[in-house]
């Protein structure tokens, strides 16, 4: 990536200005100077530079607040690459000096892009429904974090006025005949006035198979505990409205993966995706936006060190020794790859190396990070030659993630 370039452009985003600083191949700086956040401008300088030769726009945020100089870049025939945070914050250790500026960290991006291309990511050109996933996704991690703070606050409830209830209820909180009766009747007080009759017309819709085993525990949960816990006439009021609030959330979340699934039928790797074991339509969808065809990885060891999968090796002497697993890497694409990875144990060939590593004494979250890392590889392959998964049919093949 060196070699192609004549100019590195490192822009420090920000929501009105940015910081850019413009390095030629030597490390002579061609431009150092805020940037205002505006299409005219940012047009203006990325064609000044090019006068230089070929451009190579890095940010440090791709999307957000950088969406805007990507775009512009993209239209004004620059290349546009980012440079990850983690990266960022290590590289600047490397200059002198500590202070924290826009100037400096515009600087850093752009000595990166300059002396260690292999740190920058590829940020995927002209793909649209990528953009537009990338929308829908972050809206969905915003309802499943609300879903998933209201359903603790509810379980916290009714932790709180009547333990034996929650014990029934708790586990199964998200589940549409236990919203149903919190919605309509409230908590045991209410529960108990509505009586076995009409709690079972409640649940049988929402639960035709457990209904009557659902009402049988939590007439039991009601039995266990007669005294009444100082601020249960609040919670009375209280866990309806929350439970209509979780159950709000869960449709939205529904209406989004509707959505998403439709953006995902257009996208050709989707398929490619999805033919895996394991692979749904949001771990699709976060996987083909931090992922992409994967061509930014060369090797699929790479790509499972982005994701954090691949253990680190830690040796001093003869004092430390062994691997572990590492703390840093993609989130988001990990926690993609370990849900995957958990979906897929009802698939024989999964489940077979997963109960190897069991069999070892590796315990289950253990277990599933190797299958998730096993699973990176055929992924890798996957998509660099864009071909949907393929079972192994040969029996004396190792048996398959």
């Amino acid at each position: 990536m060196h070699n192609e370039y004549d100019v590195f452009l490192g822009l420090d985003v920000g929501k009105s200005d940015h910081h850019a600083v413009a390095l030629g191949r030597d490390g002579k700086r061609l431009h150092d100077a805020p940037l205002p956040n505006t299409e005219k401008r940012l047009k203006t300088l990325f064609t000044k530079l090019a006068r230089h030769g070929r451009v190579l726009v890095v940010v440090d945020q791709p999307a957000s607040i950088g969406a805007l100089p990507v775009a512009v870049a993209r239209a004004t025939g620059c290349q546009v690459a980012y440079l990850p945070g983690l990266a960022m914050r290590r590289l600047a250790d490397l200059h002198p000096g500590t202070a924290k500026t826009d100037a400096r960290d515009a600087y850093v991006i752009a000595d990166a892009a300059r002396t260690l291309p292999h740190t920058l990511r590829r940020v995927d050109t002209g793909d649209e429904t990528l953009a537009e996933l990338e929308v829908l996704i972050g809206y969905d991690d915003d309802l499943a974090g609300e879903a998933t703070r209201i359903s603790n606050r509810i379980r916290g409830l009714l932790t709180q006025i009547h333990p034996p209830l929650e014990r029934i209820l708790g586990p199964k909180v998200t589940h549409p005949a236990v919203l149903e009766l919190l919605s309509r009747c409230g908590g045991p007080a209410g529960l108990r006035t509505t009586g076995r009759r009409d709690l079972t017309s409640i649940v049988a819709p929402k639960a035709p198979r457990m209904g009557a085993r659902l009402i049988e525990q939590v007439l039991a949960a009601l039995d266990e505990q007669t005294v009444t816990v100082p601020g249960t006439t609040a919670a009375e009021t209280v866990l309806p409205r929350l439970a209509d609030s979780l159950r709000q959330a869960m449709q939205q979340r529904d209406q989004v993966a509707d959505e998403v699934e439709r953006m995902l039928d257009a996208h050709p790797l989707a398929e490619v995706l999805t033919s895996m074991p394991g692979i749904g339509v949001r771990t699709d969808a976060r996987i083909l936006l931090e992922v992409g065809d994967a061509t930014a990885f060369k090797t699929a060891g790479h790509l499972a060190a982005y994701a954090g999968l691949a253990p680190v090796t830690r040796r001093s002497g003869s004092s430390i020794r062994g691997e572990h697993p590492p703390k840093s890497g993609n989130k988001q694409l990990k926690r993609a790859f370990f849900l995957a990875a958990f979906a897929s144990l009802s698939h024989p060939p999964s489940r077979a190396y997963y109960d190897r590593k069991r069999a070892e004494g590796k315990k289950h979250n253990a277990a599933i990070i190797c299958l998730a890392r096993r699973r990176a590889d055929v992924l890798h392959a996957m998509l660099r030659t864009k071909t949907p998964y393929q079972p192994k049919t040969t029996k004396e093949s190792a048996p398959e993630a």
